[in-house]
């Protein structure tokens, strides 16, 4: 979820037909376009590259599957997961929850929880804080410039790039000041 700004919600429900690994017409690496399906309907978003290799090893790793109610347990099968099967068929929070815990990480320096949501903000940040453009940013997380500018990056105001911001284009010089010669005089006609 760091490596694409998806919501909890819209990871729920991601299935493996839901993601190909593609690559990126401007870097050349590879990554994820994912069909996301969330609170806003159907829409795309495309990961960072480190998102590919977790992915890989979900797609790569086989999951368990029972044949009939009386199977041995001692005997579990394992297949690798059909194009239907959810990335994440367990509550993935409760799991991301106990690694913070086990780590002691659960709040941050303010004291402040982090959740599973904590992962979209730092994507979020990390990518405006490399230079993305905001509006690129909001669309491939599915939501406007103004949630990205009042819930993400309000803390981020003091580390703007002045020369991001201060840019100025030359501008056009004005007629009567194109017809002076390089002494400053206009030339005689």
């Amino acid at each position: 979820m760091a490596n694409t700004g998806l919501r909890p919600d819209e990871i729920k429900h991601l299935e493996f037909r839901d993601v190909e690994i593609v690559t990126d017409d401007y870097s050349g690496e590879e990554i994820l376009e994912i069909e996301v399906r969330g609170k806003r309907g159907v829409g795309y978003c495309k990961s960072m590259p480190g998102a590919v290799r977790p992915f890989e090893r979900l797609r790569d790793r086989p999951r368990p599957v029972a044949d009939a109610p009386d199977d041995d347990l001692d005997e579990v099968k394992a297949e690798p997961p059909k194009h239907t099967d959810k990335l994440f068929p367990n509550e993935f929070k409760k799991m991301f929850n106990r690694i913070l815990e086990d780590n002691n990480l659960k709040f941050d320096r303010n004291g402040k929880a982090r959740t599973a949501y904590s992962l979209r903000h730092s994507y979020i940040c990390f990518r405006l804080l490399e230079g993305a453009d905001i509006y690129q940013v909001a669309k491939n997380c599915r939501t406007s410039v103004e949630m990205i500018e009042k819930h993400y990056a309000a803390h981020l105001k003091d580390m703007i790039d002045t020369s991001l911001v201060n840019v100025r284009r030359e501008r056009p010089k004005r007629r009567d000041e194109a017809t002076k010669d390089a002494s400053g005089d206009r030339p005689e006609a």
